[in-house]
């Protein structure tokens, strides 16, 4: 008799706490009718894109390696040097 009781009141729990996580989705939500549906909106027109101004070249330092070079990635001076 306890095992019936003590398995009633798990499963009691979990069926409310499935219930709470089910209705806090915004979907389940408007479909139970607890919330009206968002108008929705049709873009009528693409917007341009815009695109970055042409970058200019930067100055870098002598010694320092360029993004893309395969030495980047195993070069002894990254694991062993310890920057300022």
């Amino acid at each position: 008799m306890l095992n019936f009781l003590l398995g009633a009141v798990a499963g009691a729990l979990m069926a409310a706490v499935a219930t709470v996580a089910a209705l806090r989705n915004p979907d389940v939500q408007v479909r139970m009718g607890l919330v009206r549906p968002e108008p929705v909106t049709i873009q009528t027109r693409r917007p341009e894109p815009v695109c970055p101004p042409p970058a200019a070249q930067t100055h870098v330092q002598a010694g320092s390696p360029q993004v893309g070079q395969p030495d980047m990635l195993f070069a002894r001076r990254r694991f062993w040097s310890v920057a300022p």
